[in-house]
């Protein structure tokens, strides 16, 4: 049997570390092609990332005041002129008004104060809420005046119309660049065959005020300036709501609120008399200043 060469230089330790070099490098070359490509399956890039849009601004108001001190006593005694005639004590506690339950004083409070007498009853009652947004894309303010104009579309008062846009384009009648109708083109006259071009007739929209002379949704008289209305100079916006209805067989009740939103609050102001017998029914004109006095101190209290 014929036997292998022999090689200088090639013992077994000689080898085996040959072998791990060996190894070593085209592992080492491996691991610097991984590191150097692509990126590896399990990292996502999202394409469409970018900078996250600022969230609407927070609302002037973070916390409430206190309601029951928010009237002064020299005005309920003009609010609630039954309490007058009451024994100390009890009078002390009609000033001092009940707390509406709430809980949480930072989102909403209230307060209500109660007169009567034999002939007439008398109450008035705050609502203060402070609106907040938990859509980052809406404001406080925003959220407020939707929650405002719910309100006043409940009691039936038409919210203002809004002015008509300018015309634009051509004074021919074209459409402008913004797509806002401009004065249509004058009537094309009648000819042999031909049909004449009537103009539309215009449709009554929500925000159409009530006609002079007829009555308002609540029921108070039009034109008398004493009608359920938008109020000018309370607040942002604010509108006034007047009714009388029946309280019982032989009383007459008439309830005036006036509402308001300054940024993220609004307010609500009731004030409420009932006459029994053959007391009149309760006046628009003194119940109406009274509310609104009582408004205008609220507003007065919220821009301290």
């Amino acid at each position: 049997m014929q036997r292998k060469r022999y090689a200088p230089g090639r013992t077994g330790s000689t080898a085996r570390t040959a072998v791990v070099l060996a190894l070593g490098l085209g592992l080492g070359a491996g691991l610097a092609s991984c590191s150097s490509g692509a990126p590896a399956d399990d990292v996502k890039v999202d394409a469409k990332a970018g900078v996250a849009s600022a969230a609407a601004p927070p609302g002037r108001y973070r916390t409430l005041f206190e309601p029951c001190g928010s009237v002064p006593q020299a005005v309920l005694k003009e609010m609630l002129p039954g309490a007058a005639a009451l024994p100390d004590p009890e009078r002390e506690r009609t000033y001092r008004g009940t707390a509406a339950v709430t809980y949480d004083t930072d989102r909403r409070v209230g307060c209500s104060w109660r007169a009567d007498t034999p002939e007439t009853s008398h109450r008035l009652s705050l609502d203060i809420e402070r609106v907040v947004s938990y859509d980052t894309a809406v404001s406080d303010d925003d959220r407020a005046q939707e929650v405002y104009v719910r309100k006043q579309l409940a009691a039936g008062i038409p919210l203002p119309p809004t002015a008509p846009p300018e015309p634009t384009g051509t004074p021919g009648g074209t459409t402008g660049p913004t797509g806002t109708a401009t004065t249509p083109p004058a009537h094309k006259p009648t000819t042999s065959g031909d049909t004449a071009a009537t103009a539309p007739t215009p449709t009554a929209t929500a925000s159409t005020a009530p006609v002079s002379g007829g009555p308002t949704p609540s029921g108070a008289p039009a034109s008398t300036g004493l009608e359920s209305r938008v109020l000018e100079g309370l607040g942002q916006v604010a509108y006034l709501d007047d009714v009388l209805g029946n309280a019982g067989a032989n009383s007459r009740q008439r309830s005036v609120s006036v509402v308001f939103r300054t940024s993220n609050v609004i307010v609500t102001v009731s004030y409420r008399q009932e006459t029994t017998g053959l007391s009149e029914a309760p006046d628009s004109t003194e119940l109406q200043e009274r509310a609104r006095k009582v408004a205008r101190l609220l507003a007065d209290r919220l821009e301290e």
